[in-house]
């Protein structure tokens, strides 16, 4: 019987016996013929990893969006904080919901415990990062007893050899897919080949990317409180009083449709601008920007878009694809003859709209060929000083958490922060010591990764001595460097093959 591959490890048949017609009740749905294409014959179901049968208290609870309110201790976890690109949840006002504290159920979320979700993204799964005891999980959420190899199963569930599995077992057709808890039947391959060292390798890699991200996540909110504390320690004696705004400062700012009389603004912005040495906004600071190119065809004309990096292609560095942290989660590729604006060294990439609107990202190494989009805007420092700009980049994702660029920016949707509004996002002029410490827990570019020095004996002593002065962008760089690594070792495992320890 020949065969086609519609990815990469499912595969249907171009033809089928009227035996296996009957014996599969005389279903002709194409799902209900593929097969799963895993050399490694080698393999343990998900549901012999548990520590002992999923029970009704291992999954979550749906209350109702009647009980989502706008502040309170406890919150809802949905489906969306498990997202493919990171191995923890994604905490954010959109993936987590305060709730009517009555109807908390408490789970028990404990640091290192596994969740993976039944509903909507199917499979998505993630290790919590520590402990969220006033989080409770909504009812499309299994919390996972997991005890024995923990970061094996994890590592094989972000795998594609489980996704592919799942999406082909699950019915297609529905809006929102529902897997039930057809995941359990899924195969996990295991290593035939130095079994025991293989399980250790594929472990320390995912739980030294787990370690890794953590580490961002701390290092953010050590940038944002540093920036507060400062801030409030460095103000003037005088303290901030709340006033509604005049007919005149309605008319110099010439808006109505404005978050800038609001009072929240007003205190943060009064901060900024009573700091002990000052501040300055953004353009007269030395600043300037560009929008990037626009990539519609009616403009570019001929463009081939790739997931992977082409020869003579572009990379772009989209808002879209831009993390809360200030890294890329993932590059595109284009190609096309026309000449697109690049991006160089000491650039900070903000995004102008939308979703991604007011996300940061500083180009901190010498790039080539690296684009943005017209929503990308280039904030160019024109002092040529690569601390500051790292700094900036540093203060306007603080004034982001602080709800600062929404305020400045218009429209629903999202809205925009054009770069004709620059201007009032007002910056503090803290001395060159502050912005260094500041911008080394984003960027520390003294450190030195070496795979070649690496064993199963030192890596996770090495790894921890590195993260301890790494900033996000190192952390995540590595991080990245780890999971290709990660992949590797899981293809061949899947393949059959011995893997080839950091290499």
């Amino acid at each position: 019987m020949s065969s086609q591959y519609i990815n990469q490890y499912i595969k249907v048949p171009l033809s089928i016996s009227l035996k296996t017609i009957e014996e599969k009740g005389y279903t002709l749905s194409s799902s209900q013929y593929m097969d799963l294409n895993m050399p490694n014959r080698n393999f343990k179901f998900v549901k012999e990893f548990l520590s002992r049968p999923l029970k009704r208290s291992d999954l979550g609870n749906e209350i109702g969006s009647v009980n989502y309110i706008t502040q309170s201790p406890f919150f809802f976890i949905r489906t969306k904080a498990l997202q493919p690109h990171t191995f923890l949840p994604e905490i954010t006002s959109e993936t987590t919901l305060p709730i009517i504290p009555k109807v908390f159920v408490n789970n028990n979320l404990r640091e290192g415990d596994l969740i993976i979700s039944k509903d909507s993204n199917i499979g998505e799964i993630a290790i919590l990062d520590r402990d969220y005891s006033n989080f409770m999980i909504s009812g499309a959420i299994y919390k996972l007893p997991v005890k024995q190899n923990k970061y094996y199963l994890l590592a094989m569930l972000k795998h594609a050899i489980f996704r592919e599995q799942l999406d082909f077992m699950v019915p297609k057709g529905a809006t929102i897919r529902h897997a039930k808890t057809l995941f359990l039947d899924c195969k996990i391959p295991l290593p035939n080949i130095h079994a025991e060292e293989t399980i250790q390798y594929v472990e320390m890699l995912t739980q030294a990317i787990v370690n890794k991200e953590k580490l961002i996540k701390e290092r953010h909110e050590n940038i944002l409180l540093s920036i507060e504390e400062e801030l409030i320690n460095g103000k003037q004696q005088t303290d901030f009083e709340f006033e509604y705004p005049g007919i005149d400062e309605v008319f110099i700012n010439g808006r109505l449709d404005t978050g800038l009389y609001n009072e929240k603004f007003k205190k943060w912005n009064y901060l900024v601008k009573n700091y002990k040495n000052g501040s300055a906004d953004l353009i007269s600071r030395g600043f300037d920007w560009s929008r990037g190119t626009s990539l519609e065809k009616n403009f570019i004309k001929t463009r081939v878009d790739s997931d992977k990096y082409q020869e003579g292609f572009y990379e772009l560095v989209l808002p879209t694809n831009i993390s809360l942290y200030g890294y890329v989660d993932k590059s595109l590729y284009i190609g096309t003859p026309t000449k697109l604006k690049t991006i160089s060294k000491g650039d900070i990439i903000f995004g102008g709209e939308g979703f991604g609107k007011g996300r940061t990202y500083v180009v901190v190494e010498e790039s080539n060929n690296v684009a943005t989009n017209y929503h990308g805007i280039r904030i160019i420092n024109k002092n040529k000083d690569l601390i500051e700009s790292i700094f900036i980049r540093c203060f306007l994702a603080f004034w982001r958490s602080k709800g600062m660029i929404d305020f400045i920016g218009v429209g629903g949707s999202g809205g925009h922060c054009a770069p004709s509004y620059f201007h009032l996002i007002e910056t503090p002029l803290f001395d060159k010591t502050k912005q260094s410490q500041i911008a080394r827990l984003y960027h520390n570019g003294s450190l030195n990764y070496d795979f070649k020095t690496f064993s199963l004996v030192n890596f996770m002593e090495m790894d921890e001595t590195y993260n301890v002065q790494a900033g996000i962008y190192e952390l995540d760089k590595t991080a990245k460097q780890l999971k290709i690594l990660l992949d590797r070792a899981l293809d061949r495992i899947i393949n059959d093959k011995a893997v080839d320890f950091f290499v």
